[in-house]
C-alpha cells in the first residue's frame, strides 16, 4: 500500500506540474506567434511604403519627360536663330531620345498602359517633327520648322487634344488611383 500512497503522492503533484507546463508553452507559444506576425506585417507595410514613393516618383518624372518634350517646351528650349531646319529637327529629335532612355527604369514602376502611353507620346512627338520637317528645306532657317510645328499644335489642340494632353491625364488617373487603392 506504501508504493500506490507514494505513486499518488507522485501524480498529485505531477499532474499539476504538465498541466501548467503545457498551458505556459501554449501561452508562450502564442505569444511569439503573435509577434512574428506583427513584424511580419510591419516590414510589408515598410516595404509597401517605399514601393509606393517609388512608383510616386516614376509617375512624376514621366509627367516631367511629357511636359519636356511637348512641342512648344522642346522648342523654346533648342531653337536659335542660326539654327537650320535640319538642326533644329536634329536637336529636337536627340533631345527627345535622350531624355526618354535617361526615363527607360521608370517602366518597373508603373503599369504597362501608362509606359506604352509614354512610348506613343514619344514616337508621335518624333514622327510629327520629321513629318512636317519634309516638306522644308533642311538648309532653310530653322523659324520655318518652328512656326509649322506651333502651327500644327495649335490646329490640333483646336481640333482636339494633343498626345502629351492625353498622355498627362492618363499618367494623371494612374496616379490617383496608385494613391486610393495602392495598386493599378
Amino acid at each position: 500500500m506504501d508504493t500506490v500512497q507514494t505513486l499518488l503522492e507522485i501524480v498529485k503533484y505531477t499532474v499539476p506540474g504538465l498541466v501548467v507546463m503545457g498551458s505556459s508553452y501554449l501561452i508562450v507559444q502564442k505569444f511569439l506567434v503573435t509577434q512574428t506576425q506583427r513584424k511580419q506585417l510591419a516590414i510589408f507595410q515598410d516595404a509597401q511604403d517605399v514601393t509606393l514613393r517609388l512608383r510616386l516618383q516614376a509617375y512624376e518624372r514621366l509627367v516631367m519627360f511629357i511636359e519636356r518634350i511637348g512641342p512648344a517646351q522642346v522648342i523654346s528650349r533648342l531653337y536659335h536663330p542660326s539654327m537650320t531646319v535640319q538642326d533644329l529637327r536634329h536637336a529636337i529629335v536627340t533631345t527627345i531620345r535622350a531624355e526618354f532612355e535617361h526615363n527607360l527604369s521608370q517602366q518597373i514602376y508603373v503599369s504597362k498602359n501608362a509606359w506604352e502611353t509614354v512610348k506613343n507620346v514619344k514616337e508621335q512627338e518624333i514622327n510629327m517633327v520629321h513629318n512636317i520637317s519634309k516638306s522644308l528645306d533642311p538648309d532653310a532657317s530653322a523659324k520655318e520648322l518652328h512656326s509649322r510645328i506651333l502651327d500644327y499644335v495649335n490646329k490640333i489642340s483646336g481640333d482636339g487634344e494633343l498626345p502629351t494632353e492625353v498622355a498627362l491625364h492618363i499618367l494623371n488617373e494612374e496616379v490617383k488611383r496608385v494613391l486610393a487603392y495602392g495598386t493599378i
